[in-house]
């Protein structure tokens, strides 16, 4: 279901290994410049550059146009429920992780099928704008007594079960011809505060970690894209966030197994300090493959774009295998899925 190849471009042109944002609905003048001058690898988009579906469209072929590749990764973070980008009235209304997560305390199966259908129905929504990577899903364990920033955008509090639903959500976008990315690898449930404003600490010990936050992005290992998490983890590095961390991010590649495509958070996140250059170079020298800024503000990108690489072999490698996870969206009555997943989740 999940290995026919997609072709790409990527060996075309060697560009920048950084994803950035931008300011508004159009591509402006000093955005169009600043991206010919450094030929970023791709895009994410944020609601500030949504209006509606022609309007997305068009701003995707230019982006496309400017970067010179027809399969330049165009992102956007639309999980389900808070976390949605696109929303009523010109796009779907979806739900959060929770909801699936409350229907497997019922029916596993049931869960697992509307997990897919939500998967598959965001995939098919954002492929049909041209869009082909989502930054979902979430990974992180629910943990009680933890920060709300993760809340009910998890899929539980089990290893078990998050493996399952997170999974399935990753297959359905696939099917749908969407790269999914996991995060935030190696697990952000156990912060105590929002990453957004501060660096979190956790004080957990190894040993639990290692069962249970990192436990799931371990089983996840085969979805092909994973986005760090700005958070200090005391057992494995005392003084640096994961996104900056060799030590974390070597234990991500040797311990966790995962050789896919490792892509930094937000790095205009106020949890990681100093210039943007400084944060660029620790975050490429930690082992990321690619920097994410998703702002807009182009002094901060333009300091990024300066600072970034090119994108390397290796990650070159890692992109090429994410897009032959995914398969060409095929025909399907969107409507008949719209109504099954009704049926198991309750309107």
């Amino acid at each position: 279901m999940l290995n026919n190849p997609t072709p790409t471009t990527l060996t075309i042109a060697a560009p920048k290994a950084v994803i950035v944002g931008l300011e508004g609905e159009i591509l402006n003048a000093q955005e169009e410049k600043l991206f010919s001058d450094h030929n970023p690898l791709g895009f994410i988009l944020f609601a500030r550059n949504v209006k509606h579906p022609d309007q997305v469209k068009r701003l995707v072929k230019q982006l496309r146009h400017l970067s010179g590749r027809q399969d330049a990764p165009i992102l956007i973070d639309q999980e389900g429920g808070r976390v949605a980008r696109l929303r009523p009235p010109y796009f779907r209304k979806t739900f959060p992780a929770q909801k699936i997560a409350q229907l497997a305390e019922k029916h596993l199966e049931h869960a697992k099928e509307s997990a897919y259908l939500s998967g598959k129905l965001m995939g098919l929504e954002l492929a049909s704008l041209g869009i082909n990577v989502d930054c979902a899903p979430v990974a992180d364990l629910l943990i009680d007594g933890a920060h709300s920033i993760i809340g009910d955008r998890s899929y539980g509090n089990t290893v078990s079960l998050i493996v399952a639903l997170a999974g399935e959500v990753a297959r359905g976008l696939a099917d749908a011809g969407v790269v999914p990315i996991m995060k935030h690898i190696p697990g952000h449930g156990r912060a105590l505060v929002d990453s957004h404003e501060e660096l979190p600490e956790v004080i957990e010990s190894y040993d639990i970690l290692a069962r249970h936050d990192f436990e799931v992005f371990k089983q996840l290992k085969f979805i092909p894209w994973a986005m760090t998490a700005h958070v200090v983890y005391r057992c494995l590095d005392v003084s640096h966030p994961a996104t900056l961390s060799p030590r974390v991010i070597r234990y991500i590649r040797e311990n966790l197994e995962y050789d896919g495509v490792i892509i930094s958070d937000d790095l205009s996140m106020k949890a990681l300090t100093g210039s943007f250059t400084n944060k660029a170079h620790q975050a490429v020298q930690a082992g990321c493959d690619l920097l994410l800024h998703c702002n807009g503000n182009m002094t901060e990108m333009s300091e990024v774009l300066e600072a970034a690489p090119l994108l390397g072999m290796e990650a070159a490698r890692r992109l090429e295998n994410g897009f032959q996870f995914i398969k060409p969206a095929s025909v399907c009555d969107v409507l008949e899925l719209e109504n099954r997943l009704a049926e198991l989740v309750g309107g």
